[in-house]
């Protein structure tokens, strides 16, 4: 069966019973909106958009992967600016072709992604399309914090992060070699790489722990590139950031039989590019709001549970510096939409 066989609301009656409504929902989905309760006085909103051929291709992804994707990058959005995730709402252009089934897969990936922090899928839209579509908008709630501002980076602070760096990366290069999740011949870790680029698992309760703490001054979702992004967040600050290599080997590591599989003449080399910068990780990374010692040693700086320290602050620069072992970085990489 196929959506062009369906009505609009058959297809919402696919969809509709596998999705949770928001804690405390006043009005749930089904009438002309949805009506939610904020009880800060604030939300954090922010949308974001899958295109098929661009951002996933079916013969990789299940439903289910595109449904748990569109949703984790909206949530780790949300917990970015020190937001719990409540609610999205979720509008999507359907082709005619496209089974009913992936449909359903779509609806239990997105619930299975929301169920990690009791968010709620409360209201949306279906249209027909000649593209496949998913558009995400989450709403988060501030719990009386101040949001976690990527212009809030002050000179001395420690730069530190938490979650993977360089998996989706891998994995996606290893998909487009030809090889699957199914295909037996991957080594279980490697197998996992793939499945951290279809289904990107945000490190959600630790990001939200740090800013409950409080220890947290800016703080960003790295979903370009770890270089990408904290250019982003040294512009604007207008601070020079520099990242320390020796702190990234333990996710380097993980990529080097990648580099070997793919035949690569310098594995290491790749494996340290794909780290700084590959997308589609969803980690966070975040300045401490207490300055830090200017010690280097590893075990300095007491971090946030799951944070690693990677890098620091250095001084007040306009417009923004990034440097790697304190050299200019020569490279942007990361994910551009409109480059890539």
């Amino acid at each position: 069966m196929y959506v062009r066989d369906l009505t609009e609301d058959d297809l919402l009656s696919v969809i509709t019973p596998h999705l949770p409504h928001a804690e405390g929902v006043i009005v749930p989905s089904g009438d002309d909106c949805a009506v939610i309760p904020a009880p800060d006085g604030r939300y954090a909103v922010s949308t974001d958009m899958l295109v098929e051929g661009h951002h996933f291709r079916r013969d990789w992804s299940s439903g289910t992967d595109v449904g748990w994707r569109a949703a984790m990058q909206n949530l780790a959005d949300a917990a970015a600016m020190g937001a719990t995730p409540r609610t999205v709402v979720v509008s999507m252009g359907l082709p005619g072709n496209l089974p009913v089934s992936w449909l359903e897969g779509f609806a239990r990936g997105l619930a299975e992604a929301c169920a990690s922090t009791g968010c709620g899928v409360d209201g949306g839209d279906l249209v027909a399309s000649e593209t496949l579509t998913v558009s995400v908008t989450v709403m988060g709630d501030l719990e009386r914090r101040e949001p976690r501002l990527r212009s809030a980076a002050r000179p001395g602070q420690a730069l530190i992060h938490c979650g993977v760096l360089g998996r989706g990366c891998a994995g996606l290069k290893l998909l487009e070699r030809g090889y699957t999740r199914e295909t037996g011949v991957l080594p279980p870790t490697q197998t996992g790489l793939i499945d951290d680029f279809l289904r990107p698992k945000p490190p959600l309760a630790q990001a939200l722990d740090a800013c409950r703490e409080n220890r947290i001054g800016a703080m960003m979702d790295v979903s370009d590139g770890l270089i990408r992004d904290a250019r982003r967040m040294a512009k604007a600050s207008n601070v020079w950031i520099d990242i320390r290599s020796s702190y990234l080997e333990q996710h380097v590591e993980v990529l080097i039989p990648v580099a070997r599989r793919l035949g690569l003449s310098d594995p290491w080399e790749w494996a340290m590019k794909a780290v700084l910068t590959g997308g589609e990780d969803h980690g966070f990374f975040a300045t401490l709001e207490r300055p830090a010692e200017r010690a280097w040693g590893p075990h300095t700086l007491a971090l946030p549970e799951g944070f690693s320290r990677i890098g620091e602050v250095r001084e007040a620069h306009a417009g923004g510096f990034i440097t790697v072992d304190g050299r200019t970085v020569e490279y942007g990489g990361g994910w551009d939409h409109f480059q890539s």
